[in-house]
C-alpha cells in the first residue's frame, strides 16, 4: 500500500467522530493501515462508550502490538548471550543475569523507540480490555439490548464462541451505570471503585477487587470509607475485612484476574525499562490522599478500623442499628475486642428503638452515643423509663433496665471490682424518684404472694423500707387511693410486741418525726433521705412503722375527704405537736366542704364531727390519729366554732338540741364559743350595718344559744355599732369608721362626742344618745351618763339651744344628787367626785353665758355649781354670780320696777341659802378687807391665778369678756367643746371681785 493511500486512510479515520464510528469503519479504514504504531496509538486515543466498538478497537490495537512485544521479549532473553568483549565494553562483567537482561532491553528500546512505544501502548490496551470485560460483566450495554443488534452489527463477535462469558455478560446489572464506559476506561480504577462505593454498588466493587485485586486491594479501606454511613453492613458484608485467628492478621482476598498470566509488557522489567526511557504511562494513578495499606492489618489495627467506622456512623447518622449491624458482622468475621462496644450499642439501641417515646408534640434533645456512654448508670435507668406508663413499666424494667444492670454487674466483675448490689441500688433509686402511680405498679408486681422469679423487688424488708420512704417523702395531696394500693402490697407480719419493742417503736416514731422536720440545710426530706433512715431499722421497728403508716393513711383519707389534705409526712411532724394538730383541726372545721364533701345538711356536719372525733381517738391498733393530742372536748369546741364560722346557725341549733349528736358541750362553753365567733365576724366586718354581711352574722350568731347577760350585752354593742356607723362617723377624712376601730377605741364615749360634733341636731335626741351609751357598755354607769349629759348640754350650748342645755344640766344635777346619797353606801366616793366635777363645770359653763337670758335658771345653775364645786373654785363662781346679779339689778332699775317678782326673790333666796351653807363650811382667812385696800386686790389676783392654773376644764368663749389687748377680735368659730379658761380673764375677774365684791361677800348689799 502506497503512502498516499495510507495518508488517505489516516485522514479518513481522524475525521470520523465517535458518534458515527462503526465496526465497518474499523475494518475498512483502520485495519488496512500498515503502520502498527499509528494504528495502536489510534486505538488508544479513540475511546467510545459502545462496548462492541471499543472491544474491536482494543483487540485490533493488541494484535498490532504483538510483534513489537515479541521483539522486545527476544531482545530481553538474548541479553544474557552477550560476548565477553561486549560486556567489557559495556562494563557489565560483574552484573547478574537479570541486570544484563534489563540492560539489554533498555538498549533495545533505545535503538527501537517505536517498539518501546508499542509495548507501552500494549500495556494500556490490555488494561483497558480487562476493564472493558469488567464493565460488560457488571452492566448490560445498550448495544446488546436485543439479539437483532448482535446479529446485524457484530456477526464475527470475538466473544460469541465463549458461551460462559456471554452468559455472565447478559446476567449483568440492568439500568444506567453511574459512569460511562469511556470514563471507566480512562479514570483511575480506584476513583471508579470509590464512585461505586458511594453509589452503594457493592457487586461491582466485589468484581473489581477480584478482577483487579493487585491494583485495588491496597486501597480497600479507602473504598470502604466511601460507603455511606447509613448503609447496613449486611449489604456489603463481602467487602468487610476479616481476621484470621491463626495468624492474628487480616485475611487477604483471593484474586481471579481476566488473564491468568501477566503479559510480557506488564512485567516489572518492561516497566523499569520504560521508566528509564522517560516513557510516561497514559493512565491516571491514585491520589496520595487515599489511604493505602498494602500489607494485611493486625488484629488491633483491624479492631481500630471497625471502631472508627462505628464512630463515624454514630457521629454522622446516629443510626444505632447500622452501627450494631457492623459490630455483629465484625464478630462474624472474627474481629476481636469489640464485645463491650457491641454491648453498649445493643443497650443504646434499646433506648433509641424500644424505650417508650415522649407524647406527641413534645420535642426532646437528641441523645448521642457519646453522651450516653458518659452518663451515670442511674441517669441511664431514668432515660430508659422516662416515658414509661403504669401499663408498660414492668415490661420496660424487665426488657430494658435489668439487662443493662446485669451488664454493669458483669463489667464490674471483669474489672476486678465486683458489686452485687449495683442492680438493686440502681432500681431502688429509680423507684424512690418515680411517681406514686409507677411505684404502685412496681409494688403490685412485687407482692409476697408471687414467686421470687416473678417479683421485681424480691426482699420483703426492702419493700417495707421503700414503701415508707416513698410515701412519707411524697408531697402528693390527692393520691390516697394509690398510697393505699402501695400499702396493700406490703407484707403482713404478725410479730408479738413486748414492752421493750413498744418503747423502741415509740422512740423510732419520735425520731422519725424529728427527722422529717425541715431545717436550713435540708428544706425538704426526700425519699432517698428517708431510705437512709429506714435502712438500719430492725424487723420489729419496720413492722411498727407499717402499723403507724396504716393509721396515717386512714387519717390522710379523712382529711382529703373534707378538702384539707396534708402530706403524709405532716402526720409525723405533728405527732407530738399539739399546736400543729389544733391548727389543722381548726382548718378542717372551718374549710370543710371547700375542696371535698359538700356540707349542706345536719347529717353532713355530724359526719364531719364523727370524723374529727375519730382522728382524735385511737384505732384498733391503739395508735392515735392525726389529732391524738386533742381531747374530745377540744375537738367538739373546734368543730362547733367551725360550724358557726360558716354561718349555718340553724344547723348549729339543731345539733345542740339533738339527743343523737356526738357534740357534748356545756352552756358556758357554747356561750363562750358563740361570743368568740361573733366577735370574729364583727372584727372582719367592713360595714357596721347589722342587716347584712359579717355584721349580720355576728348578730345572728348570738341567737344560737339561749340568751344570757353576756350575749345580750354583746348584741347591744353590735346594735350600738350599727347606730354609730349610721351617723357616718369617720376615722380619717373621707374614710368611714370600721367596726374593728370602734371595738379597739379605748374611750368609747369619745365616739359619742364625735357623733355629737359631726351631727348638729343629734343633741336633740337625748334619750337616743343615752340609750346608745348604755349599749356601748355603760349601762348602770352613773359617771358615763353624767358625761353624756354634759356632752349633750355642751352641744346644745354650741347650738345656742339653752333650754335643752338647761334640761340636760338639770337632769345631770339630779343624777349627781342621787349618786351622792348612794356613794357612801354602794359606790365609792371617788365616783361621786368624778361625776360632780363634770356636773358643776357644765353648770358653771351654762350659768355664765350672757346669751342665756333666763336669769333665774342661770342663778340656779351657778348655785348648783357652787354646791358641787371644790372650795378653791368658789371665788370664780361667786364672781360670775355677782356679775349676773349686778346686771340683773341694773336691768330691773331700768325697768323701774317697784317690787321684785316673787319667783326671782325665791330663786335668789335659795341661792343665798346655798351660798351661806357653803360659806359656813368654807374656812376664810381673817382679812381686814377694804374696798380701797390694794393688798386685797393683789391677794385675789394671786389666788385666782393659782386656781385658774389648776382648773381641769375650760370655759367656752361664747360668753367671756374681751380682754383689752384683744381689740375687736371675735370668738373662734370652732365647734369644739373644749373647756378652757384664759389666765388673763381670771386675773381680771379677780381684780373686779376685790374692787367691788368683797363687801357683798361679807353681806353688804351695797
Amino acid at each position: 500500500m502506497t503512502s498516499t493511500t495510507t495518508d488517505t486512510l489516516c485522514t479518513r479515520w481522524t475525521r470520523i467522530t465517535d458518534e458515527h464510528l462503526t465496526l465497518s469503519d474499523i475494518e475498512h479504514i483502520l485495519t488496512p493501515i500498515p503502520d502498527d504504531l499509528w494504528v495502536a496509538a489510534a486505538c488508544v486515543d479513540r475511546v467510545v462508550d459502545d462496548a462492541i466498538l471499543e472491544k474491536s478497537l482494543l483487540v485490533l490495537g493488541i494484535n498490532r502490538t504483538e510483534q513489537a512485544k515479541e521483539r522486545s521479549l527476544t531482545a530481553y532473553r538474548e541479553g544474557s548471550s552477550l560476548n565477553n568483549s561486549e560486556e567489557d565494553v559495556a562494563g557489565m562483567s560483574s552484573w547478574t543475569e537479570e541486570q544484563r537482561k534489563s540492560a539489554s532491553l533498555v538498549t533495545y528500546y533505545t535503538s527501537e523507540p517505536s517498539d518501546a512505544r508499542l509495548c507501552q501502548l500494549r500495556a494500556v490496551l490490555l488494561d483497558r480490555l480487562d476493564r472493558l470485560n469488567t464493565f460488560v460483566e457488571i452492566w448490560r450495554p445498550k448495544s446488546l439490548s436485543s439479539e437483532d443488534d448482535i446479529d446485524a452489527e457484530w456477526e464475527d463477535d470475538p466473544w460469541a464462541d465463549d458461551e460462559a462469558a456471554m452468559e455472565k455478560f447478559t446476567d449483568g446489572l440492568v439500568g444506567e451505570p453511574p459512569i460511562t464506559l469511556s470514563s471507566f476506561l480512562l479514570d483511575p480504577l480506584l476513583q471508579s471503585a470509590c464512585l461505586f462505593a458511594s453509589s452503594e454498588l457493592f457487586s461491582p466493587i466485589c468484581l473489581l477487587l477480584v478482577k483487579h485485586g493487585p491494583a485495588l486491594w491496597p486501597y480497600r479501606f479507602a473504598i470502604l470509607n466511601c460507603i455511606p454511613e447509613h448503609v447496613c453492613a449486611s449489604e456489603y458484608r463481602s467487602l468487610l475485612p476479616a481476621l484470621d485467628n491463626t495468624t492474628e492478621q487480616e485475611v487477604k482476598v483471593t484474586f481471579d484476574p481476566w488473564r491468568p498470566e501477566q503479559d510480557w509488557v506488564e512485567s516489572k522489567e518492561v516497566h523499569i525499562a520504560l521508566l528509564d526511557l522517560n516513557v510516561s504511562p497514559v493512565e491516571g494513578v491514585p491520589s496520595l490522599d487515599y489511604r493505602c495499606d498494602p500489607a494485611p492489618l493486625s488484629s488491633r489495627d483491624l479492631s481500630a478500623w471497625y471502631r472508627g467506622r462505628i464512630d463515624d456512623i454514630m457521629g454522622m447518622t446516629g443510626m444505632v442499628d447500622i452501627a450494631l449491624s457492623l459490630v455483629q458482622h465484625a464478630a462474624a468475621h472474627g474481629v476481636m475486642n469489640l464485645d463491650e462496644l457491641g454491648e453498649d450499642l445493643s443497650l443504646f439501641s434499646r433506648l433509641v428503638y424500644d424505650a417508650a417515646k415522649s407524647p406527641e408534640g413534645v420535642i426532646e434533645e437528641d441523645l448521642t452515643f457519646a453522651q450516653w456512654k458518659s452518663m451515670d448508670p442511674s441517669a441511664v435507668v431514668h432515660a430508659y423509663l422516662a416515658h414509661s406508663t403504669p401499663d408498660t413499666i414492668i415490661y420496660d424494667i424487665n426488657r430494658l433496665v435489668m439487662p443493662y444492670l446485669f451488664v454493669l454487674e458483669s463489667r464490674a466483675e471483669r474489672s476486678g471490682h465486683p458489686d452485687s448490689e449495683l442492680p438493686l441500688r440502681m432500681l431502688y433509686n429509680f423507684i424512690l424518684e418515680a411517681s406514686l402511680e409507677i411505684v404502685a405498679t412496681v409494688f403490685d408486681a412485687s407482692k409476697p404472694t408471687l414467686s421470687p422469679a416473678q417479683r421485681v423487688i424480691k426482699d420483703d424488708e426492702d419493700m417495707a423500707r421503700l414503701a415508707l420512704a416513698c410515701l412519707y417523702g411524697s408531697d402528693s395531696l390527692d393520691e390516697w387511693s394509690t398510697m393505699s394500693r402501695i400499702f396493700e402490697c406490703l407484707p403482713a407480719w404478725d410479730t408479738p410486741e413486748s414492752d421493750d419493742q413498744a418503747d423502741e417503736a415509740e422512740m423510732t416514731l419520735s425520731s422519725l418525726g424529728t427527722f422529717v422536720i425541715p431545717t436550713t440545710t435540708r428544706p425538704r426530706c426526700t425519699p432517698s433521705d428517708l431510705l437512709l433512715f429506714f435502712k438500719p431499722l430492725p424487723f420489729s421497728s419496720l413492722s411498727k412503722a407499717l402499723d403507724v403508716l396504716d393509721v396515717h393513711l386512714e387519717s390522710g383519707e379523712i382529711l382529703s375527704r373534707w378538702g384539707v389534705p396534708a402530706p403524709l409526712r405532716w402526720f409525723l411532724q405533728s405527732n407530738s405537736n399539739i399546736s400543729e394538730q389544733r391548727a389543722w383541726s381548726n382548718r378542717m372545721a372551718r374549710r370543710a366542704g371547700e375542696g371535698g364533701e359538700k356540707l349542706e345538711t345536719q347529717d353532713d356536719w355530724e359526719w364531719l364531727l364523727e370524723d374529727m372525733l375519730k382522728l382524735a381517738g385511737s384505732g384498733d391498733s391503739g395508735l392515735g390519729g392525726a389529732f391524738c393530742l386533742l381531747s374530745r372536748d377540744d375537738v367538739s369546741r373546734i368543730f362547733f366554732s367551725g360550724l358557726l364560722s360558716t354561718g349555718n346557725f340553724q344547723i348549729a341549733k339543731d345539733i345542740l338540741h339533738s339527743h343523737k349528736s356526738n357534740l357534748h358541750l356545756d352552756a358556758d362553753a357554747v356561750e363562750a364559743i358563740c361570743l368568740t365567733c361573733s366577735q370574729e365576724f364583727y372584727d372582719n366586718a367592713s360595714s357596721g350595718n347589722l342587716h347584712f354581711g359579717e355584721m349580720k352574722l355576728a348578730y345572728e350568731c348570738l341567737n344560737v344559744p339561749p340568751p344570757t347577760p353576756r350575749l345580750l350585752k354583746e348584741k347591744e354593742f353590735i346594735e350600738a355599732t350599727s347606730r354609730l356607723c349610721s351617723f357616718n362617723l369617720q376615722s380619717r377624712p373621707g374614710i368611714p369608721i370600721s367596726p374593728i376601730e370602734i371595738r379597739l377605741t379605748q374611750d368609747k364615749l369619745s365616739l359619742v362626742s364625735q357623733l355629737l360634733s359631726s351631727n348638729t341636731d343629734a343633741y336633740k335626741h337625748s334619750q337616743v344618745i343615752l340609750d346608745l351609751v348604755n349599749m356601748l357598755g355603760f349601762k348602770d354607769d352613773a359617771v358615763a351618763e353624767v358625761k353624756t349629759l354634759a356632752m349633750l348640754a355642751d352641744s346644745a350650748l354650741q347650738a345656742e339651744d339653752f333650754d335643752r342645755a338647761y334640761e340636760a344640766c338639770d337632769q345631770m344635777v339630779d343624777n349627781v344628787l342621787k349618786l351622792k346619797t348612794t356613794s357612801t353606801k354602794v359606790l365609792p366616793n371617788a365616783i361621786f367626785q368624778h361625776a360632780s366635777e363634770v356636773c358643776w363645770v357644765e353648770c358653771f359653763q351654762l350659768g355664765r353665758q350672757p346669751e342665756f337670758e333666763d336669769v333665774p335658771k342661770k342663778l340656779t345653775l351657778l348655785g348648783r355649781a357652787l354646791e358641787l364645786c371644790p372650795a378653791d373654785k368658789m371665788v370664780d363662781i361667786l364672781n360670775s354670780w355677782n356679775r349676773l346679779e349686778v346686771d340683773d339689778l341694773e336691768t330691773r332699775k331700768a325697768r323701774k320696777s317697784g317690787n321684785r317678782p316673787l319667783h326671782e326673790a325665791h330663786h335668789k333666796a335659795s341661792a343665798v341659802e346655798t351660798l351661806a351653807a357653803r360659806l359656813e363650811k368654807l374656812h376664810m382667812p381673817d382679812l381686814h378687807l377694804s374696798s380701797v385696800n390694794p393688798d386685797a386686790a393683789a391677794f385675789a389676783n394671786k389666788a385666782f391665778s393659782r386656781v385658774a392654773a389648776n382648773f381641769p376644764f375650760g370655759v367656752s368663749g361664747r360668753g367671756r369678756t374681751l380682754l383689752p389687748n384683744e381689740g375687736d377680735r371675735s370668738r373662734s368659730s370652732d365647734s369644739s367643746r373644749s373647756r378652757r379658761y384664759e389666765g388673763a380673764e381670771v386675773s381680771a375677774q379677780a381684780t373686779r371681785v376685790l374692787q367691788k365684791g368683797i363687801g357683798w361677800l361679807l353681806g353688804d348689799d351695797d
